[in-house]
């Protein structure tokens, strides 16, 4: 794991705390995690590395996992600023971006902003979308063993009760919701964004799975319906963290994506 000083315009310098795996002068994917935190992706990364032969740069958004967060970074916005940044510092070229979830929002958010180093986007079980007559299930008012039935098909397989957890683990799950409420503004959904969703050049795919109810398939028809050439696939099965609950099916549609780009 290290730490990069990124020099984010608008911004200021952004420390980005970072694993990366895989060859170096493999193909290059960023991936971002949603508001479980990065453990909820660090051994996917290992498995997309090593069996697909790429190099996957997996950076832990500033504020989850114990890491600062810079007062000056609190939208959504401006950490796809500080990633496309990173890209751009780091000279990586033709990447992949992949997002779960809040991490799809930030994904989202860097095509629609744009870089030349961004070759095509995949979204996970992506927020973000403002889609007028759905409104997604409110995350912060859940209890934690509650929200296994909205992430999983099989839910009790994953289900946490806190009480069971360290004062450490249960520590850095409040830090990571607190993060998350500052960078989403507490909502699931950002209208600026949404317009500018016709702007994005690069090929982008949207992924669901069937039981996901924080980012159902209905929506994420529409968020794919939003983005021009966008194309949808629909993964049965699976909730909305198909990279702990069936990683084999997301490596596969990661692969189609990476040798079609649909």
């Amino acid at each position: 794991m290290a730490t990069y000083d990124v020099a984010a315009q608008g911004i200021g310098t952004v420390p980005v705390t970072f694993t990366e795996t895989g060859p170096a002068n493999g193909p290059v994917q960023l991936l971002l995690h949603g508001g479980a935190g990065p453990v909820s992706v660090l051994a996917f990364a290992d498995r997309l590395a090593q069996e697909q032969g790429v190099r996957v740069v997996t950076p832990v958004h500033p504020g989850f996992g114990g890491t600062p967060r810079p007062e000056a970074l609190s939208t959504i916005g401006g950490l796809a600023r500080v990633y496309i940044d990173l890209l751009e510092q780091l000279e990586l070229d033709e990447v992949t971006v992949i997002g779960n979830s809040v991490g799809g929002w930030i994904a989202t958010e860097m095509a629609a902003q744009g870089s030349d180093r961004i070759a095509r986007v995949l979204l996970v079980g992506a927020v973000g979308f403002d889609l007028p007559g759905q409104e997604l299930v409110d995350i912060f008012t859940l209890p934690v063993p509650q929200i296994a039935d909205y992430s999983y098909y099989n839910p009790d397989a994953f289900r946490i009760d806190p009480a069971t957890l360290s004062p450490e683990v249960r520590a850095a799950m409040a830090g990571n919701m607190q993060a998350l409420g500052i960078y989403s503004g507490g909502t699931m959904g950002d209208p600026d964004l949404t317009a500018r969703l016709s702007g994005i050049k690069v090929p982008v795919q949207l992924l669901v799975g069937e039981s996901d109810r924080i980012a159902p398939p209905a929506y994420a028809r529409a968020f794919a319906d939003a983005i021009p050439g966008a194309r949808y696939r629909l993964l049965t099965e699976t909730g909305h963290l198909p990279q702990l609950e069936t990683p084999d099916k997301l490596l596969q549609a990661i692969s189609d994506f990476a040798a079609t780009g649909k």
